[in-house]
């Protein structure tokens, strides 16, 4: 049910395009990209695909918008580098790709707002901390949005937290990929996908309903069918438990760290659950250069774990309150 994805992104005026290492993607406007108006790279998570924007962009006004498949997930090839840095590059190299073919600005290259969910928010997290305050293949990142995570090292850290434990239980399964991609195959990909997803919504009546409506769990199920996208899944999250925690590890070390404003958009009532601190303060030291950087905005009544289909209009709110103030940001 691909189709599905394709025909409603062609209805809010996106053009697709398949980069050399066939990502697949989804944007517009890169043409009238510049300082003032920074590209927004919106980067899905898990078990979606690029569908689960299908909401925020038409809230996101006129504001040139890069929307990939992460590699291996949704449309796009799989790779054989999945730490969250080289899965970013890829991403970032799709992007240059495109704006090659369609861009045509006096700015050469704008700058760019990764705005991540859940995994994507991860890609973004780890992109923006490798390479601190140096371009990316000529792009500026002047901003991170990141919705619903906390920082992978602290993850792991709070592992003897029951809720903790049970609500991520997944961190420790996918990573063992030998044994998670043949019971999943087994299950069902599509079964497994849809099992996930209802088990990290909310509560919220019409959340759920939003989440559900154009036959979205027929997409993510189409695509979780596919043993190819079983497979990269696995291997995103046994990158999760090694590499990128080792690189998050080195990192915190190095005294390497977010440096970019941050917009931090969570569900009041799914990820305060698992973690041992008040969650507003997450994304502090050592994970980034303070609270001063840090602008957290929680949305609660029952909204669950996938913000931008639950609950759209507020996060597309916080988005464009937040965005003007990146301006003096750009180079």
């Amino acid at each position: 049910m691909a189709h599905i994805q394709e025909q409603k992104f062609a209805e809010l005026g996106l053009q697709k395009v398949t980069s050399n290492k066939g990502i697949v993607s989804y944007y517009r406007s890169l043409n009238k990209a510049s300082d003032d108006k920074p590209i927004l790279a919106l980067l899905h998570g898990y078990p979606q695909s690029a569908y689960i924007w299908r909401f925020v962009i038409p809230l996101l006004q006129d504001k040139p918008i890069f929307v990939p498949d992460l590699p291996g997930y949704g449309n796009s090839a799989p790779t054989d580098q999945h730490d969250k840095v080289s899965v970013g590059l890829r991403v970032i190299e799709a992007l240059r790709e495109a704006f090659d073919n369609g861009g045509d600005t006096a700015v050469r290259y704008p700058p760019i707002v990764l705005i991540g969910h859940d995994r994507g928010a991860r890609v973004a997290d780890a992109l923006h901390v490798s390479i601190g305050k140096a371009d990316v293949m000529g792009f500026h990142i002047i901003g991170l949005a990141l919705l619903d995570i906390v920082p992978g090292l602290y993850q792991w850290q709070i592992g003897d937290n029951a809720a903790a434990q049970t609500g991520y239980f997944h961190w420790s399964f996918l990573a063992n990929v030998s044994i998670a991609k043949p019971m999943i195959v087994a299950y069902g990909g599509g079964n497994w996908a849809e099992a996930m997803i209802n088990r990290w919504a909310g509560s919220n009546a019409e959340g759920l309903e939003r989440l559900k409506s154009g036959d979205a769990l027929t997409v993510y199920r189409s695509f979780f069918d596919r043993e190819s996208v079983i497979e990269a899944s696995c291997r995103d999250y046994e990158a999760g438990a090694t590499v990128d925690l080792d690189a998050q590890t080195k990192a915190i070390d190095n005294d390497q760290r977010i440096t970019a404003p941050l917009l931090f958009v969570y569900s009041a009532d799914f990820l305060q659950k698992r973690a041992k601190k008040p969650i507003e303060s997450v994304w502090d030291q050592p994970f980034s250069d303070g609270s001063a950087l840090i602008t957290p905005i929680p949305i609660g009544n029952g909204i669950g774990h996938f913000l931008p289909e639950e609950a759209p209009e507020l996060t597309a709110k916080a988005l464009l309150k937040w965005l003007p103030s990146l301006k003096t940001q750009a180079r």
